[in-house]
């Protein structure tokens, strides 16, 4: 019986590995920071504690076999803290951006570094985060956007979940990076035209400025760094869309989910 950690067992796509690995018949442990109300089912082990607090990793790692990482922020800082907390096997969702000088490529390097036998796993952008659209569809019938012709592959948490947990559960895929995507190239704003015919209300979308676009992403908190460097990718989807793979079905055995299946899945969110 192998006991699995899992960070980030209470997001969108952790709640998925652990239904995975629990299905699977492995013994899931959660670190989290408030265990009454994580939601999580009474057989899942749960650690107190946050993935910033060295102790805290150390403690939830003891004795696992592997660990799902999930670095829950747009700045590497502290990361050289705890990649050496974790076990030696992990898996970490990092992303198909993962550029050197990124968080993402950042925290790559460090799990080379400690030793780890490390897989990573890099996902496309997430449908998941269609989610942020959300009230504009329950209280208006406006989406202002930049960039609406951007090209992305959107993939759905379920399918990054499921590379991940079949990682997690087979050696053969230390030392190798998965990118994955979703079935097909979709603008941003074939995203909302696709939710909004699913939830059968007609939306309009206002296109931002980039500078609007940048001083939005500030107003919510982000980085500036940030968010000029993710203004700057969304502006080169327009003539250079995200690729397509076709990891997951090879990974899988079943094909990728579209972005209308996620829309279809999620659309009470969207209405009124």
């Amino acid at each position: 019986m192998r006991t699995i950690l899992v960070t980030g067992a209470t997001g969108r796509v952790g709640r998925h590995v652990v239904a995975g690995l629990r299905a699977a018949g492995v013994t899931v442990r959660a670190l989290v920071r408030t265990p009454g109300s994580a939601g999580l089912p009474p057989d899942v082990e749960v650690v107190r504690g946050d993935i910033y607090d060295a102790d805290a990793v150390r403690r939830a790692a003891a004795d696992v076999d592997a660990a799902f990482l999930l670095w829950p922020s747009y700045s590497v800082e502290g990361a050289e803290k705890i990649v050496p907390e974790l076990p030696r096997r992990v898996v970490y969702l990092s992303s198909l951006n993962a550029a050197p000088g990124s968080v993402w490529g950042d925290i790559e390097s460090l799990l080379r570094e400690a030793g780890s036998a490390w897989t990573f796993v890099r996902p496309s952008g997430f449908a998941v985060n269609a989610q942020a659209w959300a009230e504009d569809f329950r209280t208006g019938d406006t989406i202002r956007l930049p960039y609406p012709d951007a090209g992305r592959s959107m993939i759905h948490e379920r399918d990054i979940a499921a590379v991940a947990v079949l990682t997690l559960l087979d050696d053969h895929h230390i030392g190798q990076t998965h990118d994955i995507t979703g079935p097909e190239v979709i603008t941003l704003g074939e995203q909302v035209a696709t939710i909004a015919r699913v939830v059968g209300k007609p939306m309009h979308i206002e296109p931002l400025t980039a500078d609007a676009a940048r001083q939005a992403m500030l107003d919510q908190g982000a980085d500036p760094a940030l968010a000029d460097s993710a203004v700057t990718y969304w502006s080169s989807l327009v003539a250079t869309p995200e690729p397509v793979t076709t990891t997951v079905p090879q990974l899988t055995g079943h094909p990728a989910l579209p972005f209308t299946t996620w829309a279809e899945e999620h659309a009470p969110e969207f209405r009124a």
